[in-house]
């Protein structure tokens, strides 16, 4: 049995809760690894916290500035030759199908170090990656670890409804990122991706609180619901349109932004029933893509949804943003979707779509300069790529 073999099958016959130190074995003994220290991303994407059994008891590492930070963001192993006296120090990006979830870091003797073993031990890092999001059904301790501060109740429900922040595959690259990560109550984002087709929602829930949590999380399980049954696009709105008047008989109703991607033609359908709005940026020009507005779900009972289409060409970046977005007013009271956002966008154009969403909420909250969020803001980035 291969060394990256004997790792894998250590991972998978231990306990949810003892990934780390079934990992810390067996590089111990295939690698020669003397420390192992995991750390997994915060829900705002800031710092990396270390998955311990006692939650914040060791310091937090900033995701900028910081070396592990370093292999967080460039995807790619980061060797630390004189971290530790007559050892190399080697943090490995924990990754599952494009969705970044922490570093692990390794400390190896000089004597036993090899640039080699890095190809091999970021396979390691892949397992792991993926035992950790099997184990997460069975314990709290890495949604523990990724808390920076407590999340409120709404936030709770809002984070697991998502399918992740980022997704990767040979016609695409997507990430999202929502803020206040800690506070998010009525903003979310769901995808699901099939051989031919990815299908992308983006939901704003009306109200604040749990009043929006609640009727995000009613929109987001009518729209799965929709979506396994079969039904197409106009059909996935009208079945959650039905459930969300049933409960509310108008007096609340939510924005959805409906896209379904076909993966060999780039030709996208959409239904737009709301606020979230989206851009393309296409070459250097960033322009607004315009849809018929339908009706909010849940505002009339049966209301009829129609899909619109448009094509993509490889190459092209898709940003999606909630009215928390453009709708951000600086202080002089420019709002930001008019000019900020398109120049954000096509500053951040090197940037892989997994990192576009936080880098754009971050040029949010430098136009908007000391005034806080007065709403929720979600950003979606998609590359599209083609076959």
């Amino acid at each position: 049995m291969d060394r990256f073999a004997a790792v894998e099958r250590a991972l998978r016959s231990a306990a949810p809760h003892l990934l780390l130190d079934a990992v810390t074995a067996a590089l111990r003994e295939q690698y020669g690894v003397e420390r192992v220290e995991l750390r997994l991303a915060d829900y705002g994407l800031t710092t990396l916290q270390v998955v311990e059994d006692v939650p914040y008891t060791t310091e937090s590492v900033s995701i900028q500035g910081s070396p592990q930070g370093r292999a967080f963001g460039a995807q790619e192993p980061h060797v630390e030759p004189k971290a530790v006296e007559g050892a190399a120090t080697v943090h490995l990006p924990v990754t599952v199908r494009g969705d970044r979830m922490g570093v692990l870091t390794v400390i190896v003797p000089d004597e036993r170090f090899d640039q080699a073993h890095l190809p091999e031990m970021q396979r390691v890092c892949e397992a792991l990656g993926h035992e950790i999001l099997v184990a997460e059904r069975d314990t709290d301790l890495y949604l523990l670890a990724r808390r920076a501060a407590r999340l409120t109740l709404a936030a709770e429900m809002q984070w697991q409804l998502l399918p992740g922040r980022s997704v990767s595959r040979p016609e695409f690259s997507l990430g999202a990122h929502l803020e206040p990560a800690y506070a998010i109550f009525g903003d979310n984002f769901d995808w699901s991706v099939s051989a031919h087709h990815l299908t992308l929602t983006v939901t704003n829930g009306m109200g604040e609180g749990m009043e929006a949590a609640l009727l995000t999380n009613l929109v987001v399980n009518a729209l799965r619901n929709a979506r396994r049954a079969g039904l197409d696009l106009p059909g996935q709105a009208s079945l959650a349109d039905q459930a969300v008047y049933a409960q509310y008989r108008g007096a609340l109703h939510a924005s959805v932004l409906l896209l379904r991607f076909d993966l060999a033609t780039g030709e996208v359908e959409a239904v737009d029933a709301g606020s979230p709005r989206m851009w393309r940026l296409r070459g250097r020009t960033v322009e607004s893509v315009g849809f018929d507005a339908q009706l909010p779900l849940g505002m009339f009972e049966e209301t009829a949804y129609v899909a619109e289409r448009l094509r993509l060409e490889p190459g092209d970046r898709i940003l999606v943003g909630s009215d928390g977005v453009y709708n951000g007013a600086s202080a002089a009271g420019e709002l930001y979707g008019e000019r900020a956002l398109a120049r954000s966008l096509s500053a951040h154009r090197l940037l892989p779509a997994s990192q576009v969403p936080q880098a754009v909420l971050r040029d949010l909250g430098d136009y908007r300069g000391s005034l806080p969020l007065d709403d929720d803001a979600l950003v979606v980035c998609l590359d599209w790529f083609g076959r």
